[in-house]
């Protein structure tokens, strides 16, 4: 990529914000909404738990945490696209809110103490860090020990049927719905196929979890393989 990926993925996510969430169900045939809850319920969130959504976007994520914790919840949320949280702020704004608190940092980078959070999660954003190991690293040091770490994130198909009917729908059908709908110029919906297929497949990123220090890391499968949902422990 020849423009610096940070730069280039604020610009996509700026310019697709206000529609962000509408083409992701849309393109998910809704079933985001389900992957996010099976990501809450594998983190063990419980009423006490403090929790750290990053790279959280518009705050879809960080809203399942705070159903599953109940009324009390307070959820932090970071992200480095400004558009993204504001966007989220907008729409939770006539409701209790308490769960979203959202805070413009780079997962590179984040603005907290060692050791603060039980539970660090990150929905469908770890792939648009410019360093994996150093993104994972990062929201391993803020969870304090015994905390686990939840990635939720698209994955590659391996039965040969299936990965085949999903890019044709990936590499075809999406960026074509994605940039018409969203009236997008930078490309947005190619970029999120292309970025699916450059990311380490489930036992890869497991691999990597585990060299960034986690431990007892597994990984499940929704949607017949094309979403994962992979949660490691601190030690």
């Amino acid at each position: 990529m020849k423009v610096n990926k940070e730069i280039y993925v604020q610009q996509i996510f700026s310019s697709i914000a206000k529609r962000y969430d509408f083409l992701n169900s849309l393109l998910s045939l809704n079933l985001d909404r389900s992957w996010r809850e099976f990501a809450v319920q594998l983190s063990g969130a419980s009423t006490d738990s403090s929790v750290l959504d990053v790279c959280a976007g518009t705050g879809e994520l960080a809203a399942a945490y705070a159903e599953a914790i109940g009324q009390h919840a307070s959820v932090l949320s970071t992200d480095f696209c400004f558009s993204m949280l504001a966007v989220g702020q907008e729409k939770f704004k006539n409701r209790n809110t308490s769960f979203f608190i959202p805070i413009e940092a780079d997962t590179l980078s984040l603005p907290f103490q060692d050791d603060t959070f039980e539970i660090v999660s990150v929905g469908f954003g770890i792939r648009n860090v410019s360093h994996l190991q150093k993104g994972i690293s990062e929201m391993i040091r803020v969870t304090i020990p015994g905390g686990r770490v939840v990635v939720l994130e698209f994955t590659q198909p391996a039965v040969p049927v299936i990965k085949h009917a999903y890019y044709l729908y990936f590499k075809k059908v999406l960026p074509l719905i994605g940039n018409l709908i969203s009236k997008n110029r930078h490309d947005a919906y190619g970029y999120l196929p292309s970025s699916v297929m450059e990311f380490p497949d489930c036992y890869q990123l497991k691999m990597i979890m585990e060299e960034c220090g986690l431990v007892n890391v597994s990984y499940y499968l929704r949607t017949f393989g094309i979403v994962a949902v992979h949660v490691g422990s601190k030690r």
